[in-house]
């Protein structure tokens, strides 16, 4: 709302965009409430419009008389018109497909995005890791929020009674999560023959959205006590006196989905209860058991970020610039993707960006971890690793150091390795292609841009005898004694200031 009233000062519109009818009505009603003051005018677009005032609203929009839009995805159709919009926001950004976020792209053009998500599906989490997207992660409850109370048990009528009875003793009221319309009407009256006293209503997507408003409404003006529904619940509602919620079948949703549902308990400052329940006789997958156990695990306030995290794990990172949200990316392997994203980032950002050209180098030189030296095969494989990936003098010194702590004084073939390192990342940022050695002599040829001081080349050519340098670009000259640290003498000589 900050971001907006900024916007808004600078003589912009706003744009909200929800994912459900109910979140958008919701935000209608407190950005009203909080703009009354100010002389901002408000606007929604959803089901809940009548044509005719869909059609008066899009005609002010058009003619910058709405300051401020409220909707769901009737907000991206082709037929909303901005007339100078400046900022967007998304709340529950995990609930849009690529397709809507490819149509809010042309939207944006040069307007400001405010994406909002407890649970940040797994590719925009992986974009705003790699540094795509700038990331903010708001830690800090809101004052005497409490952690809610999360068990998994199997499906109960005693537990369900219990539940039901102990929220309503304290005046709250219950979400019942089940997620099947054929079924929803019996678990209903299951429910009223629990607990005869309570007030139920039922609410799912399939009903007239009159008659869906009206129970919505109806439950958060406290006239009903019971509210059993489908996942139409998932997103944003915001009642403080509803701290207890049932989901039925646990098992059967996705972990931010769960994370998503548990969270429209607890809004307030009283002790919030949330129920997975599964059947007895179900044989659940590995995978759900992960996603229940984690849920369990991640109850404390502000856990969303580890649960999108693990969601990234347990899923995959999806495709960049294809339409999957999740999947690992096989063809590539992740770390080379990572890699490679990371470095296009910075050349985008304007940084200077190593580019790692296939350096060939032969110098007929033992550069093996001997067995006897590192025993553990991984240990060895990661050691040549680290000593690939080492980017600066200080990291390989650092290396270096601990091999000698760890395994003791270096073998001749890792001294060899290490020097092989240095002088590889040395080559890939002047843009050598290829060194080599032939008995006494070395090659090292250059690439056409290559980042040398060629008045450097030529005063080494001239100054030093039995150097040669061919029209081809290949500087070669003498070795005696050990190879690799003649040629970063020789390589360091020639780099510009």
């Amino acid at each position: 709302m900050r971001a907006a009233f900024k916007a808004l000062g600078d003589g912009k519109q706003v744009a909200v965009l929800t994912p459900t009818t109910i979140l958008a009505f919701q935000h209608f009603e407190t950005f009203k409430q909080r703009f009354n003051a100010f002389p901002v005018k408000v606007e929604m677009l959803s089901r809940f419009r009548s044509p005719k005032e869909v059609k008066q609203v899009l005609a002010e929009l058009a003619a910058g008389k709405v300051d401020i839009l409220i909707g769901t995805h009737r907000i991206l159709s082709e037929d909303v018109v901005f007339h100078d919009l400046g900022l967007l926001v998304v709340d529950e950004e995990q609930r849009f497909g690529v397709r809507h976020k490819e149509r809010l792209k042309q939207l944006r053009k040069a307007i400001d995005v405010l994406t909002l998500s407890a649970t940040p599906i797994p590719r925009t989490l992986n974009m705003g890791l790699v540094g795509l997207r700038d990331m903010s992660v708001i830690e800090t409850p809101p004052k005497d929020r409490l952690a809610i109370q999360t068990v998994v048990a199997h499906f109960s009528e005693q537990l369900i009674r219990t539940a039901v009875e102990q929220e309503l003793g304290r005046g709250g009221q219950v979400y019942f999560v089940h997620n099947r319309v054929e079924t929803i009407w019996p678990i209903a009256a299951l429910i009223q023959k629990l607990v005869p006293q309570a007030r139920i209503g039922v609410g799912h997507g399939q009903m007239v959205e009159k008659d869906l408003e009206k129970v919505m409404l109806k439950f958060m003006q406290h006239e009903y006590d019971v509210f059993v529904s489908t996942t139409i619940v998932e997103n944003g509602l915001d009642i403080p006196l509803a701290n207890t919620i049932i989901i039925n079948r646990g098992d059967r949703f996705g972990l931010s989905e769960l994370y998503q549902l548990r969270g429209r308990v607890g809004r307030s400052n009283r002790r919030a209860y949330a129920y997975l329940l599964v059947p007895e006789d179900a044989e659940l997958t590995p995978l759900a058991k992960k996603r229940l156990a984690a849920l369990k695990e991640f109850s404390e306030l502000g856990a969303g970020f580890k649960i999108a995290a693990l969601d990234l794990e347990l899923r995959g990172a999806g495709n960049l610039l294809g339409g999957e949200q999740h999947g690992h990316i096989t063809a590539v392997g992740f770390e080379m993707y990572t890699q490679m994203l990371e470095s296009t980032v910075r050349e985008l950002k304007g940084e200077q960006v190593a580019v790692a050209g296939p350096v060939s180098i032969n110098l007929h030189l033992d550069i093996r971890i001997p067995p006897d030296y590192i025993p553990e095969e991984n240990q060895r494989l990661r050691v040549y690793k680290r000593i690939a990936a080492a980017q600066s003098d200080e990291e390989r010194e650092r290396l270096r150091q601990e091999l000698e702590d760890r395994y003791g004084p270096l073998p001749e073939g890792v001294r060899n390795l290490c020097e092989y390192g240095e002088l590889k990342a040395l080559a890939e940022r002047l843009r050598v292609e290829a060194i080599e050695r032939r008995q006494d002599r070395v090659s090292v040829k250059f690439s056409p841009e290559a980042r040398i001081d060629p008045h450097k080349l030529m005063s080494f050519v001239s100054g030093t005898p039995g150097v040669e340098f061919t029209p081809a670009g290949v500087l070669k000259f003498r070795v005696d004694g050990p190879a690799p640290a003649l040629l970063k003498t020789v390589l360091y000589q020639l780099q510009p200031v």
